[in-house]
């Protein structure tokens, strides 16, 4: 069941604490990031059954089809659009990775996206999440760059990693950025450890606030990171480009083993879940 941000006073609250977080950060361009709060799209998974097709495309396969087998991680899975693996129930969107021989892979899971139906340059993009868990569970919230009618590939495009999990590490999450001379296991990147407590057993809000000049992260309104194109420019020694001025799409997936995070043991218990109670975008 919904128990946050339905309540109006809650909401309130929150805000007002969250504001507060963001003026105590002593840049300029934080602060005018305070001000994104105007909700511009929202999925609050209200209507049980399939995904939206307004506000989703539900991608299939092991990536071949797209160019990158492996989904460029040499992942295990295959994405599928049946309800075993993405539907929505009693206002939450659940994605489940599954161990079955399904067209010559042994997992199968489901990865959603916004392409074309929402694509947005800059703003604050938040969702609230339970993780599944696991050796070789790797869940992910995250936007991908426009490619400008496929004439650009990645990382020319941009990625933002707003949250990536490795099952076997219940109390830590990533945000990432990947770029020109940045990415794959060269990306900018910033962990966040949470205190007694796991990511696995509750929900968690996860967001980022993008503008022009600097994007920043945050779990539960705790701002952790802040990456600039200054930062960038340091980070690669001068040869990294800031390619985060197009817009991007948002994708939720849960992928099965790969380069990262690794591949299932004998531990890692299927089917595993991920619950999304909201998705919203504000500038």
């Amino acid at each position: 069941m919904k128990n946050i941000f339905k309540n109006k006073l809650q909401f309130k609250v929150l805000f007002c604490l969250s504001f507060i977080i963001f003026l105590s950060c002593d840049t300029d361009e934080t602060q005018t990031v305070a001000t994104l709060n105007n909700l511009v799209w929202a999925d609050e998974f209200d209507t049980n059954g399939t995904p939206d097709s307004g506000k989703w495309n539900l991608l299939t396969g092991d990536g071949t089809a797209q160019g990158i087998p492996g989904w460029g991680n040499n992942e295990l899975q295959t994405y599928t659009d049946r309800s075993d693996n993405v539907t929505v129930q009693n206002g939450v969107l659940i994605i489940t990775a599954k161990e079955e021989d399904f067209q010559g892979k042994s997992y199968t899971s489901a990865r959603i996206t916004t392409k074309g139906k929402l694509d947005q340059q800059y703003g604050r993009f938040e969702a609230r999440i339970k993780l599944p868990t696991g050796k070789g569970i790797f869940p992910a919230f995250w936007l991908l760059g426009d490619d400008n009618n496929g004439s650009l590939v990645w990382p020319q495009i941009g990625e933002i990693d707003i949250m990536e999990f490795l099952g076997d590490e219940p109390t830590t999450v990533f945000g990432t950025i990947h770029g020109p001379n940045y990415s794959g296991a060269n990306s900018i990147t910033k962990k966040y450890e949470i205190q007694n407590d796991r990511f696995d057993t509750g929900f968690h809000v996860f967001g980022v606030e993008w503008t022009p000049n600097q994007i920043n992260w945050y779990v539960d309104g705790d701002l952790y990171q802040s990456i600039t194109p200054a930062d960038v420019s340091e980070e690669t020694d001068g040869t990294g480009e800031w390619v985060f001025n197009r817009p991007f799409h948002i994708i939720l997936n849960v992928a099965v083993g790969g380069n990262l995070p690794g591949s299932p043991n004998a531990e890692t218990d299927f089917p595993q879940r991920m619950l999304v109670d909201y998705v919203r975008v504000y500038n």
